[in-house]
């Protein structure tokens, strides 16, 4: 019951990010919620084996190139997804931003 309440609650946290951020759009909850599954998936999956690559950059940039990585995983998954498209770097940036502090908003209530 938990698991699908994160689930929601990142669904609710990319529509809102969506609705607030110039440049990102979704087509509806529905879409927010799959968003939400597939940047969860892409992040643990390519964006793990991409920080364990950088792992050196990361710590010459104090961890600046992780969120440029989380930013690129927002890109790809526009890309991967018909219902979310992120115009630009800066607006995916803005994002990655919004979402990152909406879910811990989140769970601070749970």
């Amino acid at each position: 019951m938990r698991f699908i309440l994160e689930i929601l609650l990142t669904g609710l946290a990319v529509f809102i990010a969506a609705n607030v951020i110039p440049g990102v759009h979704v087509s509806g909850f529905f879409e927010a919620v799959i968003t939400g599954i597939v940047l969860a998936l892409v992040n643990a999956t390519i964006g793990f084996i991409l920080r364990i690559l950088t792992f050196p950059i990361t710590i010459l940039t104090l961890g600046l190139f992780s969120f440029i990585i989380t930013v690129c995983m927002v890109l790809l998954v526009s890309r991967l997804l018909n219902g979310f498209k992120v115009d630009g770097f800066l607006p995916a940036a803005l994002f990655a931003i919004v979402l990152a502090v909406l879910k811990m908003v989140f769970r601070a209530f749970e």
